[in-house]
């Protein structure tokens, strides 16, 4: 009877302790790399497709400067043709930059976004000592900004 207490006090000790860490690793990674906000400035409708032109704002949270090569808007399974842009922005730490981008996109993501879906942009970034990586930044939309 003693050693079931003891197992149990254990084991609840040991799942208050994953519980705590779990929080903090949730904790850590809520804080995105980079963040951003878009404003559709201009779109046209090509039929199926919808080309739309984005006043992009993006936030560097981290420690280092960041320079982003390529912009891909990724919406749903896959990237349509012309979804990806090379581009040249340099994103200082702990700093924000605007870039106006052209995308063309599938008609029918673009009216997902009127419902709420938010897109997601691919970075290709070029870092310290020319390290590439990719960031996936999920864009609220700003519309204070809207040009329509």
């Amino acid at each position: 009877m003693i050693s079931d207490s003891i197992v149990w006090v254990s084991k609840r000790r040991l799942l208050i302790a994953a519980l705590f860490v779990l929080g903090q690793l949730a904790a850590g990674s809520n804080t995105p790399r980079v963040s951003g906000t878009y404003a559709v400035v201009q779109e046209t409708n090509l039929g199926g497709q919808e080309q739309i032109r984005l006043r992009i704002h993006l936030v560097n949270h981290g420690p280092t400067g960041l320079s982003i090569q390529r912009m891909t808007l990724w919406d749903f399974s896959h990237p349509e043709k012309g979804g990806t842009r090379a581009c040249a922005v340099a994103l200082g730490a702990h700093a924000s930059a605007d870039t106006t981008q052209e995308f063309t996109i599938r008609h029918a993501d673009y009216q997902m976004w009127g419902k709420g879906v938010q897109p997601r942009l691919v970075l290709q970034l070029t870092g310290p000592g020319n390290t590439r990586s990719k960031t996936v930044v999920r864009l609220d939309r700003d519309s204070s900004k809207e040009v329509r």
